[in-house]
């Protein structure tokens, strides 16, 4: 078994949607990036890679390489899973917490699941997606950007 910690934080930019673990959630802005900018997707794959040793997301998807722009980060969690698959590991859970002010997070966390567990071909019990916030402080409190961490569980086949 091997472990793998990954983390991502994006600023907030007034005219893309939020999409977070591959769903939109309503807000008054979405996240920066090349791809979908979505912090948990991203986090998530930081974690999976860590794990195996096989690099970060820059490595795999780089933000210079423009098949990535406005890339789903679900999509590329597919991938993701393949590229372990390929290296001979197995996805056992993956664990990831949100860090925003808003919005409230809550009601789209078991939808976040599931798709996140379609895309790694593990059953949702295996995912877990949780938000919190920082009670108003830094950055973040003062709704700036949003931050995901992520653990994932692997194994060797």
């Amino acid at each position: 078994m091997r472990v793998g910690i990954g983390y991502d934080l994006h600023p907030l930019a007034a005219d893309r949607p939020l999409v977070l673990g591959g769903v939109t959630v309503p807000h008054t802005s979405g996240l920066e990036g090349h791809s979908d900018g979505d912090v948990l997707t991203h986090a998530l794959i930081d974690a999976l890679l860590g794990a195996a040793a096989l690099g970060d997301i820059g490595t795999h998807f780089s933000s210079e390489d423009e098949r990535w722009r406005g890339a789903s980060s679900v999509a590329l969690l597919a991938k993701t899973r393949v590229i372990l698959l390929e290296a001979g590991f197995d996805i056992a859970n993956v664990d990831a917490t949100i860090v925003a002010q808003a919005p409230k997070l809550a009601p789209y966390t078991q939808a976040m699941r599931e798709l996140l567990a379609q895309a790694l071909d593990v059953d949702s019990s295996n995912v877990s997606v949780k938000a919190t916030t920082t009670d108003r402080l830094g950055a973040i409190g003062r709704d700036e950007g949003i931050a995901a961490v992520a653990v994932a569980l692997i194994n060797s086949t």
